[in-house]
Order: C-alpha cells, then structure tokens, then sequence
C-alpha cells in the first residue's frame, strides 16, 4: 500500500474517530437524564464534573436526580457503553481472521455457550458466586463452547476457516437443544427468567456488574488492539500472512479468545444482544476502509453508540414498560442484514 494512501486513510479516520467519540458522549448524557426523573444534559454533565472535583455546571434541580444519575442511571449507560464496545470489535475482529464482511461472533457459538451457561444456573438455583451467579455462569458457558469449537475444528494442527465456522453451527444447534430441554424442565418462574435473559435487557445493571464486565472487556480489547496489525496481513491470504512472519494459527487462537472474552463479558448481564457486532464492523469498514487499527477503534465506538441508543429507546419508546433490547436490535438489524446481502450479491454479480 502507497504512503500517501496510508496518509490519508489516517486523516480519515480522524475525523471518524472524533465524530464517533463526541456522538457517543452526547447519547450518554441524554440518556442519563432519560426517564421517569427527567434531567436536561447540562445537569448531567454538572453533575459528572461535580463528582470529579470542578463545579462547572449546575447540578439536577430535582430532588431524586442525583440518586437517580448515580445510583441507576449511570450504571446502566456505562454498562451499555462496554457491552457495545465488546460486540462491535468482537465483530470487526471475526470478520477479519474469516475474511468475511458477514461474519459475527454468534457463529463460535460464544452466545448459545452463554446462554446454556446461565439457563443451567437459572433452572439448577445455583448461587455459588450470589448475585453474579447467572454472569459468571454465562461467561464461562461462552468461554468454553468457544474453545471447544476451536479444539474441535482444528485438524492436523490446523484450523481451517470453513470448518470452524461448520462446526460453530454444529455446536450452536446442539446447545440451542441443551436450551430447549432447560426450558422444557424449568418451573414457570424459572422458564421466564430464562426467557427473559435471553431477550436481552440492561435492567439489571449495577455498579458492581460495571466492575464485573470492566476488566473481562479491558483484557479483551487490549488482545484485539495487539492483532490489528496481524490481521491486515491475512486479509493477503494463509500463504502470504506466513511468508511475512505471521504465526497464523496462534493469530487465529488469540482472536477466538479475545472474541470469547469480549462476548462473553457483554452478554452475562445483559443476555443476548443480536446483530450488533455483524452490523457495526461492516458499516465502520464501508466508511473507513479495511485498516484494522481504526476499524476495531471505530467499531468499539459504534457498537457503544448503538447499544446506549437502543436501551434509551428500550426504556422510553412505550410508558411504564420496557422493551428487550435484543428484541429491537435484532428489529433493526435484520432488514439491515438483508440489505448487506443483496448489496454484496449485487455488486459481485451473484454468489457463485
């Protein structure tokens, strides 16, 4: 690639980069004053930097509006921020070691592993670990269905591409039967909170899942950060990766956990949240270009936005109810899948 093509995909990304980051923090403070106490944004942000020791702003003129900012409001958002972010470099990172603009975390099998993780814990009542109980156990769900995908697609010592992703859908069916058969032999309590979690919601969010999710999605995304050169060398193919030093199989394995990590850690508190890390990467990539540094910066920024944005619609869009998030994202990110497919099929002339 030329040095001044290099340059300006740079200059691009800036802009990008900036424009993402100032959208995102503009979302949170609307979102932080969003609900039953209404709080305007300039209370919001007084009340962020009065919390960081500069009285810049005036404070929440409601009397419950500073136990509402940090007690609920501001866990839920700042949970949302790391569950976006997860999922859309999760995202950005699979499309890169597949080679597919089309590829999404779920086809490890990292989400169905979460969700027989915590639909084992729901049905079982365990609580070995108390309120995280259902979190730690949906992480570890993910993080072992995504290892067994891997040991099991891995042949000769290699690890092709299309068997991995045959045998994630292999490994998503039979834990998606696992699901069902928990369903089936839960009582009516626990069959909704299965149900439930596997809608997708913040509502649980805490300060203490914010600790919880924190360093899972720090480790995770410091992985991904570590690859992005890496990965921009696959995208020349196995053979020329290899030629140019790169260690193919052990890139692939430090994507896979980094994907299980970065999942996993999203969807233990929140359940399922569908599309984003398909939707976010390939829309950054349309934009930015191939480049994995910014295209894994922008899709951690992305995937923040959107998932702030779709909780502010879930908890507003009808009064006194709140909607799945799940539910909206896969609303909307459905016909966007559809439309990615025809606009790829048409510009390559067909499928073959």
């Amino acid at each position: 690639m030329k040095a001044d093509t290099l340059v300006r995909r740079r200059v691009r990304g800036v802009p990008l980069v900036a424009g993402l980051t100032a959208v995102l923090v503009v979302m949170m403070l609307v979102a932080a004053g969003s609900g039953q106490v209404a709080i305007p944004p300039d209370e919001v942000l007084g009340s962020v930097l009065h919390h960081l020791g500069l009285d810049l702003g005036p404070l929440p003129a409601h009397p419950q509006g500073e136990n509402a900012l940090w007690a609920v409001r501001f866990p839920r958002v700042t949970l949302a921020l790391l569950v976006g972010a997860c999922l859309g470099v999760a995202g950005a990172l699979l499309q890169g070691v597949f080679g597919n603009p089309l590829a999404e975390p779920a086809v490890i099998g990292v989400s169905s592993g979460a969700a027989v993780g915590a639909c084992s814990a729901i049905v079982l009542g365990l609580s070995v670990a108390g309120n995280l109980t259902i979190a730690v156990a949906a992480f570890l769900g993910g993080l072992v269905t995504t290892l067994a995908v891997y040991v099991l697609a891995r042949s000769g010592g290699r690890t092709e591409v299309v068997t991995l992703v045959l045998t994630g859908i292999a490994v998503n069916a039979f834990a998606f039967g696992i699901i069902a058969f928990l369903t089936f032999v839960a009582d009516p309590q626990a069959r909704e909170q299965i149900v439930f979690w596997q809608l997708g919601s913040l509502n649980g969010a805490t300060w203490e899942a914010v600790a919880a999710v924190s360093p899972l999605a720090a480790a995770g995304l410091v992985l991904a950060a570590s690859v992005a050169g890496r990965l921009d060398l696959l995208a020349l193919g196995d053979g020329p990766a290899r030629h140019l030093g790169v260690h193919v199989e052990r890139l692939r394995l430090t994507v896979v956990f980094a994907v299980a990590l970065l999942v996993g850690a999203g969807v233990a508190f929140t359940g399922i949240v569908g599309f984003v890390g398909l939707v976010v990467p390939h829309v950054i990539r349309m934009v930015a270009g191939p480049a994995h540094r910014l295209l894994l910066t922008a899709s951690g920024l992305g995937g923040a936005l959107v998932v702030v944005s779709a909780d502010l619609l879930a908890r507003t869009a009808v009064e006194n109810a709140e909607l799945p998030l799940g539910m909206l994202t896969s609303l909307v990110g459905g016909p966007f899948f559809f439309w990615l497919l025809r606009r790829t099929r048409d510009r390559q002339g067909g499928w073959a």
